[in-house]
């Protein structure tokens, strides 16, 4: 199997969108950094396709759908101490309940209002718009705020020009009790 049709498979498979209008240099290493990355891992909601889940791309990095509402999460154990939903877009565990964010350029419901700073210092932080509450698991925020500031301004650079999708995300729920 060549090099092309490996690619290609692998395009077919996750159904990936056509590539972000703006070309430039940084919007393409953002793009290249949101795939290595895992972004769409839990940031894309999955559905299910002929062969089983699979991200649906329609609404590529729009978060938790806002209009599915889960029940309570199972009761969780030393054995299993965290959970998730179907779409794999909302977590539980002993952190509370959290649910992927839209990082589409929404500006009502995504980061469509934030700055450039703001995006870095977040990932940098563990801060939610780099100075608000803890970003929570699974978010893996301490291994991401090591890369070069550079990559996540191309990053962020790139989910600019993702297209806007309206999606209001839950907001995170503490543990109870807490």
């Amino acid at each position: 199997m060549t090099h092309a049709t490996v690619i290609s498979f692998a395009l077919a498979l996750f159904a990936l969108p056509a590539l972000a209008v703006d070309q430039s240099p940084q919007v393409k290493r953002g793009e290249q950094v949101a795939l290595t990355g895992g972004c769409n891992d839990c940031h894309t909601p999955l559905r299910i396709g002929p062969k089983g889940p699979e991200p649906d791309m329609t609404r590529m990095l729009s978060g938790h759908p806002e209009k599915i509402v889960l029940p309570p999460p199972p009761p969780l154990n030393d054995a299993w101490n965290n959970v998730a939903s179907a779409t794999n877009t909302a977590f539980a565990g002993p952190w509370g309940i959290t649910y992927a964010i839209n990082l589409t350029p929404d500006p009502v419901t995504g980061i469509g209002k934030w700055r450039e700073q703001d995006f870095v210092q977040a990932i940098k932080t563990g801060k939610h718009l780099g100075a608000g509450r803890p970003i929570q698991p699974p978010m893996p925020w301490d291994a991401y705020r090591h890369l070069p500031a550079s990559d996540l301004k191309a990053l962020f650079a790139y989910l600019k020009t993702i297209p806007p999708i309206s999606n209001r995300v839950p907001d995170y729920a503490p543990p109870k009790g807490k």
